[in-house]
């Protein structure tokens, strides 16, 4: 299937009542794909209420007005189609997929799900039950420890400090009536975007989605509450849980900008080049050449708000204190040494490569135009993002580098006597 789709091959139409429908015509293959993103991620929960959005879109699929949730598998499965809600710290999402012949009817289905569910008190009992176990279970991995850790320090009071899945307090408070009035808040025609891809003309997508939701109608006297979030403060720190594993996860963190930054392009590079893959300095360095890593990776996620840019390690517990030594080394270098210009264009080789190859399905498709619509960012970024990683310089990267990524967040977990003798001595 073809992934060289041109931004003049995608429509974008607002509907009267504020509905912004994408449609990518791609006729490769028998397959359309949708994505509907609602503006109600975990951001927009209250601290009490953690978890909410999670709860909200393991329930949203398991009952709607006229349909039980065995009724509503069943239409999915008849046809061979899936259709799945999840959500993110930014946005709520609903995917379906289908052969082109069958798209309007689980459309159909996806509007009287996302516009009419009826969260059965046996179905939000049982999800609850369900995300309590995962609550726990991550509570036994090391990675997850450290992460929530690193991450509740970092955003201190700011909705991203939390899980999605909240915690055991809040998850176990939430109610259906909760549900209820957190979709009669969030989930209205204004707050959506519906990006479609697949063998289906522009006219024929926008039509469908007005017979569907077009009479779906905003409240004129409740407008849409706006995010008041609190400041994030950055205030380097280290944190450890001691806990009797075999290893020892070692993470180091730094605030990093939003999506909408310019520094957003070169931190996404450096973190490509830092940790992704077999070839990445992090894999070489420490692993390949100096045997301390079991694992080695950096992640910097694009988010709408701050984003939090992360490396980290698994190492055996007597080496902890020299991976902490070792990881800061390297991330230390992004901002005291420029890089060489074949690692730079090395870096954007492959961070251009694989997204051309996360556009190749009609999934794939629809979920970055969405995705990038959602965020407030445009159809037009898709390739904006590729001409602005092509233009960083190895000045931008050192910049940015030295603006966000000189003093870490340190998060530590493993044997007690590890992880507290690494901690001594280090700045």
């Amino acid at each position: 299937m073809t992934n060289l789709l041109h931004k003049s091959t995608i429509d974008r139409t607002i509907l009267s009542n504020g509905i912004v429908v994408l449609v990518a015509e791609n006729p490769a293959a028998d397959i359309v794909a949708a994505r509907i993103f609602v503006r109600s991620g975990s951001c927009y929960e209250n601290r009490e209420q953690s978890g909410l959005v999670h709860l909200l879109s393991a329930v949203l699929t398991k009952g709607c007005d006229g349909l039980s949730s065995l009724e509503i598998a069943e239409k999915i499965e008849s046809t061979g189609a899936s259709l799945s809600a999840d959500t993110t710290a930014d946005y709520f999402l609903l995917s379906l997929k289908t052969v082109a012949s069958d798209f309007a009817e689980i459309l159909t289905l996806a509007g009287r799900l996302l516009r009419s569910p009826t969260f059965p008190q046996a179905e939000v009992e049982l999800e609850q039950r369900i995300a309590l176990q995962d609550i726990r279970s991550q509570k036994e991995q090391p990675f997850s420890i450290a992460f929530e850790q690193m991450r509740l320090a970092m955003y201190q009071n700011h909705p991203y400090a939390m899980s999605a899945l909240g915690d055991e307090t809040t998850m176990s408070g939430l109610s259906r009536a909760n549900l209820v009035q957190y979709h009669q808040t969030y989930f209205r025609p204004d707050n959506v975007v519906i990006s479609i891809a697949g063998r289906i003309t522009a006219a024929d997508g926008i039509a469908l989605v007005e017979a569907v939701f077009g009479d779906w109608h905003a409240p004129a006297d409740q407008p849409l509450p706006k995010l008041n979030l609190p400041e994030i403060k950055v205030e380097p720190q280290s944190r450890i849980t001691p806990q009797p594993t075999q290893q020892s996860i070692v993470m180091l963190g730094y605030l990093g900008p939003s999506v909408h930054s310019a520094d957003y392009a070169p931190l996404k590079l450096l973190s490509t080049y830092l940790g992704n893959g077999l070839s990445s300095r992090l894999f070489v360095e420490l692993r390949e050449k100096r045997g301390l890593a079991y694992e080695v990776s950096a992640f910097y996620p694009t988010r709408l708000m701050p984003a939090s840019f992360v490396v980290y390690m698994g190492t055996a517990p007597e080496n902890t204190k020299l991976a902490i030594s070792g990881l800061r080394a390297e991330v230390d270098l992004l901002y005291t040494t420029q890089l060489e210009e074949d690692s730079l264009q090395a870096a954007k080789n492959k961070i251009l490569g694989q997204y051309a190859l996360g556009k190749q399905t009609n999934a794939q498709i629809s979920q970055v135009y969405g995705w990038y619509e959602i965020l407030g960012l445009g159809i037009d970024f898709d390739q904006q993002f590729q001409e602005i990683i092509a233009s960083v310089s190895a000045e931008d990267a050192m910049a940015a580098a030295y603006r966000y990524l000189r003093e870490p967040y340190v998060s530590l977990v493993g044997q007690e006597e590890a992880v507290n003798s690494a901690l001594s001595g280090v700045a």
